[in-house]
């Protein structure tokens, strides 16, 4: 298991948002909503020179929208399928649009077992989760990572 410290400010994606309320399978039904509907978003996405989206995120948060952990030992929370867009992007009707605070991650790339897996390796090295756990998919190398927030950071200052 590879992982890597990374260091991301405040960002926001758009996406399907739905909760584990909505019982079994949500997570399949918002990404097959949000891949169905990308072109209404595709203009607000981040992209990188060659024009590929930048980051496909399926974020999660606590009920609150306090960008905590899933709560009931990660079982429950919600979830938003969707892409980085660009600062200041307004989300389209039937979007969702969720401004993530900065933190530092240990960023690993998914296999069987990871976020078990990761759990134990935070426990073991004295790290605790500062925020909520998301999905990332790294379009240009066709990867797929867990970032798992360590520390807040402070909100960059707008001058």
């Amino acid at each position: 298991m590879k992982i890597e410290t990374i260091k991301k400010p405040a960002f926001s994606v758009i996406g399907k948002e739905g909760s584990t309320k909505d019982g079994a399978g949500f997570i399949q039904g918002l990404w097959a909503d949000a891949n169905a509907h990308f072109g209404e978003i595709a203009h607000l996405v981040k992209t990188d020179e060659s024009g590929a989206p930048i980051g496909v995120w399926g974020a999660m948060t606590d009920f609150s929208h306090s960008f905590k952990p899933w709560e009931n030992n990660f079982s429950e929370g919600k979830y938003l399928a969707g892409a980085e867009v660009t600062e200041g992007a307004a989300a389209p009707e039937g979007w969702t649009k969720w401004t993530i605070p900065g933190f530092v991650y240990l960023k690993a790339e998914n296999e069987e077992n990871l976020f078990p897996k990761m759990l134990a390796y935070l426990s073991e090295n004295g790290f605790t989760l500062s925020g909520a756990v998301h999905d990332f998919t790294d379009v240009k190398a066709g990867k797929s990572y867990m970032l798992f927030p360590i520390q807040k950071i402070a909100p960059e200052q707008r001058q």
